[in-house]
Formats: structure tokens, C-alpha cells, sequence
């Protein structure tokens, strides 16, 4: 039998029209610094989003073209969130704390048609140009001179003023009928074990997991929410809080490049946020800047902090302190990013809510986990078995753009390549992680690639490199380096310059250590256990550097 429901479509227009129509007074707030916060309503955005449409039709953008975004969480990037999907492009957000050659790679990979960036990410993204020639426009957001601008320049490649194509395009767009089916946005890992892989979310996929984010068992987020999502717009797309407030019609509070504590704790205060979203460094960071300075963020009902664990301690804090619950979740690119979200059940008080807070949470509607053991056999969901988290659902990638990645996915699992617990309640408890990757205040950085690069260094014999805690950041990179034989005595300092010049500063390791020989399992693999062993034992002859920007 057949339903008589309308096949209707799911698609981001849909998620655009609604948000800035009928909740067309509400307002996405762009930070600026010491001055005045910029104000846009719903309903003005809605205008721009069609303007830039226009525009971007006028560029040669007529189909499912990707279109990049180098630029930080502001109005103008929301404006491409709604106006490049809805067109039936495919919105590509661009990792800025990337080098300029994963940058480059992961443009060409897309294939990117046109990139709009932010004025003042010039100079940043000027290197990655001459690697990636798929690029034929540059369209700068922001006040920006004429030194700068010649910096995008090149053959084959136009460069134009956002607003002077926003304001030479008709207020009105006639949007596409699109299949919910097709590509709305692009992701890209952080390339952990290999090259970064690109997800890209349907329309479908987007819409459903805004309604999640919306639900009270997911975000809680609502037309009483004034959202400031800190965690950049390039993440798995700030979490999908930009979509989920304009299907909610809860405001927005952008922080653009404004993110030190201060500047949040300041935007906290006069625009009244109600829910924070961040990676734990953010909130750390918060934290120790309110004890030091105070301050009055009694408006926050909440602050969602994912990305990585998060210090239970820190979370006891902001609710004795501040009054303020902490909800903690996860999630991966590959999940949209939504997996789970870290609330007590009903009726649970007391000290006996600290341990579901702690977790990752219960799995959200529309995520589905098992876990499996090191054979591949799916181990029991009782709170004990520990096994490889293995998860499906309508908003969790199915295979990578270009990259089919078999050894990623398991009888139509996603493999989460995170080990731990799953209890009879969906609750996920991880311990570990399948690869030795090492995270680091909510960014990827790859243990192999640091090795490898240690490794090609002339007086470089073996090098592994192992993530270690750290109070600050979560965990960061330790190195453990084995010199050649007869080779000159280099100094951290030295190595720690030679991987500058390959990689961005803030995956540079502090902590460096020289051994005698890497421990090696019986199949000439590196112990990485029985390094980290070693370290937490205090046997390991650490030199520590000083910090790195981050």
C-alpha cells in the first residue's frame, strides 16, 4: 500500500525560505571588535542569499559547481550557507588553520569553481592559489586594498568585491526545484591516516539533522535561543547551528575572528547568548579568564563543548561556579557531525549525574551504534564489552567523494575507528581510539605524518610520536626520537624548526624525548603503548619546550 503523503523535497531552500520568512525579524549579530556589533535580519539575509546567487550565476556557477569559503563564523559566510546549496551548487568550506598545500589539496580534490574569502584571510589563502588551479574566481568579503587584492591575482583567475556583486545582482533569485538527494555541502577530514577525505552532505541528509539538533533530546535549540556557535562555520558546518536557527528561529551570535576569552565573555554579556557552542580549549580558556577578570554570563542556559573529551573538572566548575551545565556531545565529519549528546536520563540527581555528563552521550535519533571486536563480530551493548563503535544512519556518509575507502565502512557501518562502551540505554562511553591519532583542542593532528617528516630528517633514524595529556589542550603530540648512528647531536629546538617549515605551528610538538631504540611489536609495528606506558611512569627522559600557537 501506498501513503497518500506529498513527496515534497528536503532541501536546504526549504530550511531558507521558512527561516527568513516567517521568522524574518530575528537577527544573526557579527561581532566587530571594539566597535558596534553588524545586525542583519532574517529577512535581509534572505535578500542577500538570492543577490549572491545571482552573482554567482553571473560567474558561470550553473550546476552542482563546488563553491569554497575561506572565512571566519560571520553573516557573509551564512549568507553562502543558504544561497550556494539552495542554487544547486555545493557549498565547500575550507579549513583556514590548514597549511597552504593541504589547503591547495583539498580545493583541487573538490574540484572548487569559486572561493569567497574574507579580506582579512588574504594573505593566508594568496599561497594556496598556485595550488589549486580549478579556481577561476576570488571573491573577497570585507574592505581590502589594492597591495592585497594582487595578491589573488593570476592567470585565468578573476578577482571581485562581495558587495559590489551583491549590489550589482537582482534582490530576487528563482530558485531551483533540487533533488533532496544531491549534494548540498562539502567537508573535508583532517587527513589523520592519509590524505583528508571529502564528505558531502545531501540536502536530505542537512535538513534531517537540523530537525535532530532542534529536538529536546538533541540541541533543545528554539525561537528563546540566542546562539553563538564558536566552533568554526569550516567544522562540519559549525555543527549544523546555522541551519538549525533558521529552522528553530533562534538568533545568532557570530564571533567572527573575535575569539579569545575576553572577546567572548564580552559578546556573552551584551548580546545575551543563551547556548555556547565550542571545543573544550574555548572553554577553558573562558573559565580561567572569568575567574581572573569575572564577569556576568548568567544569560547561558548552556554550553555545548564537543570535539574532544571533555575535563569533568571543567564541567563541575561552570555549574557550581557559574550555574551554567555544560552539555557535552559527539561526533565526527562524517556524522554531519551529530552522534550523541551527554545528558542524565529522567530521575537521575546528585553525584550520579556526573558520569552520564562525562560520557559521549546517549545516540540521538536517526544514529544507530554497534560495536564490533578486533575480528570484526559484533560484541554485546552492555555497558562492559569494549569494541570499535561502528554507527549508520540517514545523515552518516556512506563513502568519501573520490574515495570509496572500503576498510572505513563494515556490512553498511560507518567505522568510527573510536573504541569504548555502548550501554543497553545508547549511552557511549570511549576510551580510545583505533588509530593513533592525537587530538588536540578539537583538531586532528596525525602521528604518521609527524613521523614521517621526523624521520626524513638527515640525523633522524626512527621517530614515533604519541599524544599525551595536556591540560590546556586536551592532549598534544610528544616525540620520541632515535638519532642515526654517528649523527650530530640535534637539539629539540632544531627538529622542532626543521617540522615548522612543513607543517602549521600548532601541531609542533612541546615534549621531545631521545631513545635508544623504538619498542616494536612482533611484527616490526611500533609500540606506541608501551611508549605511552613509559611516559605516564615517568621513565621517559622528556624535554619540554616552550608553547606553540594554537
Amino acid at each position: 500500500m501506498d501513503s497518500t503523503m506529498m513527496d515534497f523535497p528536503l532541501t536546504i531552500t526549504t530550511v531558507m525560505r521558512y527561516g527568513t520568512t516567517v521568522f524574518g525579524g530575528k537577527e544573526v549579530v557579527t561581532c566587530a571588535g571594539d566597535q558596534p556589533a553588524r545586525r542583519r535580519s532574517y529577512a535581509a539575509v534572505g535578500e542577500r542569499a538570492a543577490r549572491l546567487a545571482g552573482a554567482l550565476r553571473s560567474l558561470g556557477v550553473d550546476a552542482d559547481q563546488r563553491v569554497g569559503t575561506f572565512m571566519w563564523n560571520n553573516a557573509e559566510h551564512l549568507e553562502a550557507y543558504l544561497a550556494i546549496p539552495s542554487m544547486g551548487a555545493v557549498l565547500h568550506t575550507l579549513n583556514l588553520r590548514l597549511s597552504a598545500d593541504q589547503v591547495g589539496y583539498i580545493a583541487t580534490h573538490a574540484g572548487d569553481h569559486a572561493v569567497i574569502v574574507d579580506a582579512s584571510l588574504i594573505p593566508l589563502f594568496a599561497p594556496v592559489l598556485p595550488l589549486a588551479q580549478t579556481i577561476r574566481h576570488v571573491i573577497v568579503s570585507g574592505p581590502a586594498d589594492d597591495e592585497a587584492l594582487a595578491q589573488l591575482a593570476g592567470p585565468g583567475r578573476e578577482v571581485h568585491s562581495y558587495e559590489d556583486l551583491l549590489a550589482a545582482a537582482p534582490a530576487v533569485f528563482d530558485w531551483p526545484q533540487l533533488d533532496e538527494r544531491s549534494a548540498a555541502a562539502m567537508c573535508y577530514t583532517s587527513g589523520t591516516t592519509g590524505l583528508p577525505k571529502g564528505v558531502a552532505y545531501s540536502h536530505r541528509s542537512s535538513y534531517l539533522h537540523s530537525m535532530a539538533a532542534c529536538t529536546m533530546n538533541g540541541l533543545r535549540v528554539g525561537e528563546h535561543d540566542r546562539i553563538m556557535p564558536i566552533v568554526p562555520q569550516f567544522h562540519a558546518n559549525a555543527w549544523g547551528l546555522p541551519y538549525a536557527a533558521m529552522m528553530s528561529g533562534a538568533n545568532l551570535v557570530m564571533p567572527d575572528r573575535f575569539m579569545i576569552p575576553d572577546a567572548i565573555v564580552k559578546l556573552i554579556e551584551t548580546e545575551r547568548a543563551t547556548v555556547g557552542a565550542g571545543v573544550p580549549t574555548i572553554w577553558q580558556g573562558v573559565l580561567a579568564h572569568l575567574r581572573a577578570n569575572g564577569g556576568d554570563i548568567s544569560s547561558l542556559r548552556t554550553l555545548v563543548c564537543g570535539g574532544s573529551a571533555l575535563p569533568e573538572a571543567v564541567m563541575r566548575a561552570y555549574a557550581s561556579e557559574y550555574g551554567v551545565v555544560m552539555t557535552h556531545a559527539w561526533g565526527m565529519t562524517e556524522l554531519s557531525p551529530l552522534g550523541s549528546i551527554a545528558r542524565e536520563p529522567v530521575g537521575v540527581t546528585g553525584e550520579e549525574v556526573w558520569p552520564y555528563r562525562a560520557s559521549q552521550g546517549r545516540l540521538v535519533c536517526g544514529v544507530e551504534g554497534r560495536l564490533t571486536g578486533d575480528d570484526g563480530e559484533v560484541v554485546p551493548s552492555d555497558g562492559k564489552a569494549v569494541g570499535e563503535l561502528e554507527t549508520r544512519g540517514p545523515w552518516i556518509t556512506a563513502s568519501y567523494y573520490k574515495d570509496p575507502a572500503p576498510e572505513k565502512f563494515h556490512d553498511g557501518w560507518l567505522r568510527t575507528g573510536d573504541v569504548g562502551s555502548l550501554d543497553p540505554e545508547g549511552f557511549v562511553r570511549l576510551t580510545d581510539r583505533a588509530k593513533d591519532v592525537i587530538k588536540s583542542g578539537g583538531e586532528w593532528i596525525s602521528s604518521m605524518e609527524l613521523e614521517n617528516l621526523l624521520m626524513a630528517h638527515p640525523d633522524v633514524a626512527e621517530a614515533a610520536v604519541i599524544g599525551v595529556p595536556d591540560e590546556k589542550w586536551g592532549e598534544r603530540p610528544l616525540a620520541a626520537v632515535v638519532l642515526r648512528p654517528g649523527a650530530s647531536q640535534v637539539s629539540p629546538d632544531e627538529l622542532r624548526a626543521y617540522l615548522g617549515e612543513r607543517i602549521p605551528r600548532w601541531q609542533l610538538p612541546e615534549r621531545w624525548s631521545f631513545i635508544d631504540e623504538v619498542p616494536k611489536t612482533s611484527v616490526g609495528k611500533f609500540q606506541k603503548t608501551s611508549l605511552r606506558d613509559r611516559y605516564a611512569a615517568g621513565s621517559l627522559d622528556v624535554t619540554t619546550l616552550g608553547p606553540v600557537p594554537h
